[in-house]
């Protein structure tokens, strides 16, 4: 028990004692009271450290804080080239400094005569309160830095980014948060200049329910002068920030201009010019653009108050002084050494023009777009630009369409610069000045946000042409809409016709001059031969046909062919084609659907251009052929000197038959075998013993051994990497490889060959196209080795025409196109960041490039119309009721135009219109219809399917009218003595031939005949069957040959009286025939419009202004206001989003992510949004719902991965897998996700078919392969399970591995720690042996 101090200083002590627990209190006697000497120890220690003094605190801070030490253990020498992982951000033991609000409350100043004062305290007027962004407070900060974020985070999100980050703003994107750092008020001094004059002041601060109270303010006496500055009007940008710096007065003076102006305008109506003064902010933004463009953007122009009260004069002056955002200059390469004295890099060789015009660019801080052929030199620019950012200390990005070039570009610019790569599956050095990516990786941080993207200065685009690739050409507009002001671009492509529009393009959408240079000459030229029976023939020289070389090869081909069997060229294609289309057959199922598409009906309508594709036989009799045209060809091609050479094919079969029927032959020297053997030996030491003995890596190993190399996509990535490596030494003579090769690898050789001019491109066989041959043909001739490239089209069994050579090999390229579509992982992102608008991104693709460079003028124009005065309608009878009648008339009109259309394609009523059959004619002053009758009836094999009609005009026929037409009439009717009429009425002769006739008329009057009898005008016209407006019940008598042929007057007078007597009853027309009854109309909605329209002419005729005397001014002045409402309304329409082409998808695919709750009501993006953002290697919708459904919960990591290669696999056609019933069951529940999935967005309206989509984005050729990969089977053993020939397996697996990553990612925003560690289980298992193996280019052999 503890002793326990009484109040009076008596101790005792309480306790428990007994069974029974009961509670005693004992006394403490002197002898056990607490003595403090007795608790002292016998023995006291020294202390264990000395006494802190200042110093000491100083030294033992200076030693840990700010002399930090590297840890020995993770970074000593031993481990200098290992790869590590150091936190940094764990390691700073000073707290952070607390992070910025994202958002304050600021007052919102109203103009006076706009302010409610009702249920404020006393009247008085109560500023309101707004959330505004902070980086909208920051001078700058809007222009290149990014959105507002948050700090910290994972060291790795430096690079990678993270989903948590908002991106950084676009360039030239405008500025959509206030251009001031102030409230309005206070920025322009509205607000002291009322709480001068004794207004209310501020006294509430945002947020508060009470303020100051100080009192009644009165009126401080003071005097505005407001004045206009003319000069200020044409100050320089420095002047005017200098104005800026002035006495608080005069800064008022200018600062009232613009809201005075405001106020003039709401009181007169109209607008006087006004200086507005901007903030410091504004005046450098306008420094910084003055400084690099003379004028602004066009819309600038347009939007700004100046340029909307300009004359049209000077309209049009401004118009022609604007620059354009495209520029290309000349004369730099004469003086190039003055402009650039100070080389970042120096080259051993002197550069083309292009280059240096390039390169001084590039000095100067300018976008450059390099437009030039395959081995131009166009990487020369790349290096300069890495240059540059090695000397500013920033840094540079080289993006690359293929992983293949960023591998190689990797290894050739290792050792001149500090280089880093970032691909799918491989990340070097992220923190080097020089960064080597992929598109998509560049896409992608951009969208997440990462800090690395503040140090990037360059950004090189090669192989811009790429763009217009079907399925990933989106990719390169997104990144290019995307990347910051600060960031400035260079774009390395081929020559293509457009370069000026799409560097234009790129210009306008970053607000930014795109200096535009290139050249069209090749640094070796080309020479293009047909080689045919063992024969070359020049077509081709200088990019100049030459038409006696192909002359001499279809001499040859007549010559050989003058002893075949009759039937011509014609019969033998057809046959040819058929016997290809039996070839086709022969090939493994690696080619997709083309086996489907390689029937006769596809050869037989393409006459004339099988060329390079027909056989002399099927099955081996053909690959027979072929060998002895191989060998032929590479035995000429040998003897001039022509290797080593490119043979490129379509097909990855074709490359691999191709490559074995040439197998026996020998090209390499024994010291050539050597170097090949040893260098095989090296690469493929690092795989283990069953994969180095791997058919393919032992064929491919034999063929190269003989001088003969085979690259294409299905391929081992270890296996083409050797042969790039040795075609690049030049001890491969014969390369048989697909078209990638020429995209993918920067390899020339000496000659190019064509097998065929067609390909198959995924969805039918076609000619090659000009820039694609254009591509592959410049891969021959080596710069500095060769002095003339050739290129070779075979043709084994005729000779092609001369225009579709002329069309491939001089032909103009391909046109820059845009491929711009909207992807659900693209409007997540930017639904995840408030300031980024999906309506921005469509209006800056390329594909609304032209529709967005109009909207200038026709903001112009709609101002202009906006500006017009309004025209009223002055009715004489009252209420004015010509709106309604011109709307009913409009209706009219409508409906009869409906039932023409209609009408008249029906053969009943043709029976109908007959000379003599009254109708209505449309009148085209629109005042009233005209009444007719039917003269001449077109016959039924008569090409001119015109009525001669007869109507009576409204006009009133003057005394002195002359039938216009009478004068010709006289010398065309010689033979018939015609006495024209008098000058006046009714004095008529009229003499004819001898015994009038019956029959048809010949037409001799000329048309249109106008004359007048009976008092009333009337003209005979031609009139297409869709001008009448209604058929009449009425038939009358009409003569057509005097009227017709002789023009008598006394004809034209019978028949007019005869219309007129149809009209003597009051109607203005007679009845129609009965839609129904007569012209027998069966399809009951025409029916319904036809009662609609002739109700409708009843109540016009009922109508007051029907009869009005100015009824045909009216209803033009009605006309004139309708147009100029429709005309207004089409241009704001075309001025709105809605205009855009794709907001129809963009509405259906925001209604189908509400529907799966990736987005709420508000467009928010929710936890099922952020995990679909995370999905960038498949279909991201079937990916999210696959993880929120849980579909991979009861399987096994190795079940789930396989299930997970539907996601990533590509080919369309494989050999159906057999699968374990579990996963025969998880791939059932995952294709019905897909059709379901499918079913949702075509019910939203979206082109999609349920059963394409989910085969389109699921494929499972491989679960099996993969599944028996992860279990540990040998790699030898899978292929075996598949058709799929081995590269595609590597590259699905390699692409599975980021599919993991991603899907633990999404486990790890969803809080599921089972399926993260599933999927990081799933990783483990398949990352092993060949599939990862090294990259040679990143390693080195």
């Amino acid at each position: 028990m503890r002793p326990i101090q009484a109040a009076n200083g008596f101790s005792f002590r309480v306790g428990i004692s007994g069974h029974s627990g009961h509670l005693r209190v004992e006394p403490l006697y002197t002898e056990e009271r607490d003595n403090p000497i007795k608790s002292l120890p016998d023995f006291v220690l020294p202390p264990a450290f000395p006494r802190e003094t200042p110093e000491s605190i100083k030294e033992h801070i200076k030693e840990k804080y700010l002399l930090p030490r590297l840890d020995e253990d993770a970074f000593s020498p031993e481990k200098a080239g290992r790869q590590w992982d150091f936190d940094w951000f764990e390691r700073v033991k000073i707290p952070l400094e607390p992070t910025l609000p994202r958002t304050v409350m600021v007052p919102v100043w109203e103009l006076p005569f706009r302010r409610c004062k009702e249920g404020s305290v006393e009247e008085k007027w109560e500023p309101n309160s707004m959330q505004v962004d902070v980086s909208e407070l920051i001078v700058g900060g809007e222009v290149s830095g990014s959105f507002p974020r948050t700090t910290g985070g994972d060291a790795k999100d430096v690079v990678r980014g993270s989903i948590s980050n908002r991106p950084f703003r676009p360039g030239g994107l405008e500025n959509q948060s206030s251009g001031r750092m102030l409230p309005e008020g206070a920025s322009n001094g509205e607000w002291v200049r009322e709480a001068l004059n004794g207004g209310p002041a501020q006294t509430i601060p945002p947020g508060f329910k009470q303020g100051l109270d100080l009192g009644d303010l009165k009126a401080h006496p003071c005097s505005w002068n407001v004045y206009k500055d003319q000069v200020a009007l044409n100050n320089t940008s420095v002047e005017k920030s200098s104005e800026l710096s002035v006495q608080f007065d005069d800064l008022f003076k200018k600062a009232w201009e613009e809201d005075i102006a405001e106020l003039e305008i709401e009181k007169d109506g109209h607008s006087t010019e006004s200086d507005s003064v901007k903030s410091e902010a504004e005046a450098n933004q306008g420094d910084v653009l003055n400084s690099t463009d003379t004028g602004s953007s066009a819309l600038d122009d347009i939007l700004s108050v100046e340029t909307e009260r300009l004359d049209e004069k000077s309209g049009e002056g401004g118009q022609q002084q604007k620059e354009a955002w495209a520029v290309s200059s000349e004369g730099i390469a004469d003086h190039f050494y003055e402009l650039v004295p100070d080389m970042a890099i120096e080259y051993p060789f002197e550069l083309d023009t292009f280059q240096k015009e390039a390169i001084y660019y590039l000095e100067k801080g300018e976008s450059v777009f390099v437009a030039a052929h395959t081995s131009a030199g166009k990487t020369v620019v790349a290096e300069y630009a890495f240059a540059l950012a090695s000397k500013h200390c920033t840094r540079a990005v080289y993006t690359a369409p293929i992983k293949t070039i960023s591998n190689q570009k990797y290894r050739d610019f290792c050792g001149k610069f500090d280089v880093g790569l970032l691909t799918g599956d491989v990340t070097l050095r992220p923190e080097a000045s020089c960064l080597i990516m992929t598109t998509e990786i560049l896409r992608s941080m951009l969208y997440r946000g990462a800090d690395i993207i503040r140090d990037i200065e360059w950004v090189i685009f090669d192989e811009v042409h790429y763009v217009n690739d079907v399925e990933r050409g989106v990719v390169w507009e997104e990144v290019i809409i995307m990347l910051p002001r600060h960031i400035n671009v260079i774009l390395l492509s081929a020559t293509v016709p457009n370069t000026i529009e799409f560097a234009d393009w790129i210009g306008r959408t970053k607000q930014k001059k795109i200096r535009v240079t290139g050249t069209t000459k090749r640094p070796v030229p080309l020479e293009h031969c047909l080689f045919y029976s063992g024969e070359l023939y020049k077509i081709c020289e200088s990019e100049t046909f030459i038409p006696e070389g192909l002359k001499a090869a279809k001499d040859a081909y007549k010559k050989k062919n003058s002893k075949a069997v009759s039937g011509g060229t014609g019969s033998y294609t057809g046959s040819s084609a058929v016997q290809d289309a039996r070839g086709q057959k022969h090939e493994v199922s690696s080619r997709g659907k083309q086996n489907k598409h390689s029937g006769p009906q596809n050869f037989g309508n393409y006459s004339g251009t099988g060329w390079g594709n027909q056989r002399n036989g099927g099955g081996q009799n053909s690959w027979g052929s072929r060998r002895s045209t191989w060998l032929m060809l590479i035995d000429k091609l040998s003897k001039k000197s022509l290797l080593p050479v490119i043979i490129f094919g379509f097909s990855k079969n074709q490359c691999d038959k191709s490559a074995d029927s040439i197998s026996g032959t020998d090209f390499t020297s024994s010291s050539e075998k050597s170097e090949i053997r040893v260098f095989c030996n090296k690469a493929f030491s690092r795989l283990k013993g069953s994969d180095r003995n791997l058919p393919q890596v032992v064929r491919v190993q034999s063929l190269l051994c003989r001088g003969i190399g085979v690259h294409h996509a299905g391929l081992l990535p270890i296996v083409k990497e050797v042969v790039e490596m040795l075609f690049c030494r030049g001890v491969i003579k014969v390369l048989f490889s697909t078209e990638t090769f020429a995209m993918g690898v920067n390899a020339p050789a000496r000659t190019v060959v064509f097998g065929t001019l067609r390909k198959f491109d995924g969805k039918e066989f076609r000619q090659v196209l000009p820039g694609e041959y254009t591509q592959m043909a410049g891969r021959a001739g080596r710069r500095g080795l060769d002095k003339i490239g050739t290129v070779i089209v075979m043709c084994r069994d005729e000779i092609p025409e001369e225009r579709d050579l002329k069309r491939v090999i001089t032909g103009t390229p391909t046109k820059l196109e845009s491929q711009f579509r909207l992807t659900y992982i693209m409007i997540l992102h930017l639904l995840r960041v408030e300031e980024l608008k999906v309506e921005d991104m469509l209006k800056r693709s390329f594909a609304e490039f032209h529709s967005q460079k109009k909207l200038p003028e026709q903001q112009q124009l709609l101002m202009r119309k906006l500006a017009q005065p309004k025209k009223t309608i002055e009715c004489i009878k009252g209420e004015p009721a010509i709106e309604e009648y011109y709307e009913m008339h409009a209706e009219a009109e409508k409906h009869n135009e409906q039932i023409s259309k209609a009408v008249m394609q029906f053969l009943d009523v043709q029976k109908f219109l007959t000379p003599g059959r009254v109708v209505v004619v449309k009148s085209q002053s629109a005042q009233d219809h005209l009444l007719g009758v039917l003269v001449k009836s077109p016959s039924a094999t008569a090409n001119n399917k015109q009525y001669i009609v007869l109507v009576l005009k409204h006009d009133v026929p003057s005394m002195t009218q002359t039938p216009s037409g009478s004068s010709k009439l006289q010398d065309k009717s010689t033979d018939f003595q015609v006495l024209l009429p008098k000058s006046k009425r009714g004095l008529e002769e009229d003499y004819r031939a001898a015994g009038s006739r019956r029959g048809p008329a010949i037409i001799k009057i000329t048309l249109p005949y106008q004359g007048a009898a009976a008092g009333v005008s009337f003209e005979v016209r031609e009139t297409d069957n869709t001008e009448f407006l209604c058929i009449c019940n009425s038939k009358i008598k009409v003569d057509q040959v005097r009227l017709l042929e002789y023009g008598s007057n006394t004809a034209f007078s019978d028949t007019v009286q005869q219309l007129l007597k149809l009209k003597s009853n009051g109607n203005k027309y007679p009845p129609a025939l009965d839609p129904v009854k007569d012209l027998k109309l069966k399809d009951m909605d025409l029916v319904e419009t036809y009662y609609k329209w002739t109700r409708l002419l009843q109540k016009m005729s009922e109508n007051k202004c029907h009869e009005c005397v100015k009824l045909e001014e009216h209803m033009k002045l009605a006309r004139e206001i309708k147009k100029h409402k429709e005309e207004v309304t089409t241009l704001e329409f075309q001025l709105s989003n809605e205009a855009l082409q794709q907001m129809p998808e963009f509405e259906g695919r925001i209604d189908v992510l509400k529907e799966i709750g990736c987005i709420d009501e508000d467009l928010v993006v929710q936890i099922k949004g952020r995990v679909a953002c995370e999905m960038n290697s498949g279909e991201e919708l079937i990916c999210t719902e696959c993880l929120f459904e849980n579909q991979l919960d009861d399987l096994e990591p190795e079940e789930a991965v396989a299930l997970m290669s539907a996601f990533v696999f590509q080919q369309k056609n494989a050999s159906e897998p057999s699968l374990t019933p579990k996963l025969f069951q998880a791939k059932k529940r995952l294709y019905d996700t897909a059709i379901r999935l499918g079913k949702l967005q075509a019910d939203f309206k979206l082109s999609i078919t349920p059963e394409e989509y989910a085969q389109e984005n699921l494929k499972f050729g491989l679960v099996e392969v993969v599944y028996e990969w992860a279990k540990g089977t040998p790699f030898a053993d899978i292929c075996e399970l598949t058709d799929v020939p081995e590269g595609l397996i590597v590259r699905t697996i390699v692409r599975l591995d980021e599919t993991c990553r991603e899907f633990k990612t999404a486990a790890a925003i969803m809080g599921n720690s089972s399926l993260y560690k599933k999927m990081e289980s799933a990783s483990n298992a398949i990352k092993r042996d060949i599939v990862f193996a090294a990259s040679l280019y990143i390693t080195g052999v």
